[in-house]
This record gives C-alpha cells, sequence and structure tokens, in this order.
C-alpha cells in the first residue's frame, strides 16, 4: 500500500512540476516573474507538485509500525 502511494506521490509531483516548466514559456512571452507566480497559483494543476511531494516524503518517512531486530 505504501508503494502504491509513494508511487501516486510521485506521479503528482512530474505532473506538477512539468506543468510549472510549462507554463515559463509565459515568460518570454511578455509576462513578468510576478504575473508568472500570481498565473501559477491560481491554476489547481500546479499545486500537484506539492501534494504529491507531502504523499511521497509522508511514505518514506513515516514509521511503519514495524519491530526493531534488536527489541525482544
Amino acid at each position: 500500500m505504501r508503494f502504491f502511494l509513494f508511487l501516486v506521490g510521485f506521479g503528482l509531483s512530474v505532473v506538477g512540476g512539468i506543468m510549472l516548466i510549462t507554463y515559463l514559456n509565459l515568460v518570454p512571452a511578455g509576462y513578468t516573474y510576478r504575473d508568472y507566480i500570481w498565473f501559477i497559483r491560481s491554476r489547481p494543476e500546479c499545486y500537484f507538485l506539492l501534494v504529491g511531494l507531502a504523499i511521497s516524503s509522508l511514505c518514506i518517512y513515516h514509521p511503519t509500525g514495524m519491530r526493531k531486530n534488536n527489541e525482544r
């Protein structure tokens, strides 16, 4: 289950990162970096990067509840 959630988080991170890079094409089209930041804040698919990183890091760093080998 954790591996599946990790893959979902990774996929969301990739989609969000690609969208951020894609929207960087607005800067040469005449947008300023301030306009770019305001634009990506209004786009829901750009939040996939943050959500995906949160899910992935939760899957990696959350304890599993398994006992350690040195406990007897």
